[in-house]
């Protein structure tokens, strides 16, 4: 699609339909918190709250049992995280290989990246070495997520939906330039961040020895947590923000998943967020939902 002298691929259409769906949603139940009481009782309220919610957030929702039946546990992110490794490794192989060996690429994927156009072509002004660490930084990022899923992370008995399951999955250092360098620079910090938060959650259902005592939620303290109610939530829209900054901030399809992360973030937190300030009359009024000092 061309809309004015700018190129929409598949992939862009559908990251920004995404994005746009979030931003709704997000609207959506802000509004939703100022409705009276009574409305709140309607199947359309009921659905959207059991759409959007997840874990934590969703066991003080009232739903009818058929509900229930598009639940899966909120355990099964690893499968997320597990097919990006694979998926992401893929990819970075089959590119070295055309890079270094002026291999083609396989043609079925071939196929899915003409009608997905979500890579930068050879002839793209993205330079390889762009690309090259964007699937790098990705590898990197996804491997750390499963790792903590599978051996950091306590989790309760909390329920996804199905369908944000479904949703949820030397030349080259010649083109070296200072977005590389900020942008891999900005992706280790929030890794960082976002892993310091992982382990403070876990803490508060562990002892000392590292076994798990108690499944309740409590308040989480230290690291982001002193800022935001999320901090781990804000360093995974920074993580992608220095994906797009790595690209040079010439990719309309990254900057479209950044803001497809950025509101669907924003939602999770902010459902987070209510709930610490209504079951929690301790929490600290000043903290921010998801962006520190903004939101």
């Amino acid at each position: 699609m061309i809309w004015g002298s700018v190129s929409l691929s598949f992939t862009d259409i559908l990251w920004g339909f995404l994005a746009l769906c979030f931003l709704v949603a997000f609207c959506a139940h802000k509004i939703s918190q100022h409705l009276p009481i009574r409305y709140k009782t309607f199947r359309v309220y009921v659905l959207f709250q059991d759409l959007i919610r997840y874990g934590k957030t969703k066991q003080s929702l009232k739903r009818e049992d058929w509900l229930r039946a598009f639940d899966v546990p909120k355990r099964w992110f690893w499968h997320f995280y597990a097919i990006s490794v694979g998926w992401n490794s893929l990819l970075l192989i089959f590119y070295l290989n055309f890079i270094f060996q002026q291999q083609s690429y396989p043609s079925w994927l071939t196929v899915i990246l003409d009608i997905l156009a979500g890579l930068p072509s050879t002839d793209s002004q993205v330079p390889q070495l762009s690309t090259v660490l964007v699937l790098v930084l990705l590898c990197v990022h996804s491997l750390r997520r499963l790792l903590e899923c599978l051996f950091v992370s306590v989790f309760s008995d909390g329920a996804i939906h199905l369908v944000q399951y479904v949703f949820g999955t030397g030349t080259l250092l010649s083109q070296l330039d200072w977005f590389h360098v900020g942008g891999s620079a900005l992706f280790i910090g929030a890794s960082l961040i976002q892993h310091q938060s992982m382990v403070l959650l876990a803490r508060l259902r562990t002892g000392k020895s590292g076994t798990v005592e108690t499944l309740a939620h409590r308040v989480p303290e230290g690291g982001g947590f002193k800022l935001v109610s999320c901090p781990h939530y804000f360093a995974e829209l920074l993580i992608y923000v220095s994906l797009s900054l790595v690209f040079g901030g010439l990719s309309l399809t990254w900057w479209l998943v950044v803001f497809y992360v950025l509101f669907n973030q924003a939602l999770a937190a902010q459902l987070c967020h209510d709930l610490y300030m209504s079951k929690y009359e301790s929490y600290p009024r000043g903290r921010k939902a998801f962006i520190p000092f903004v939101l």
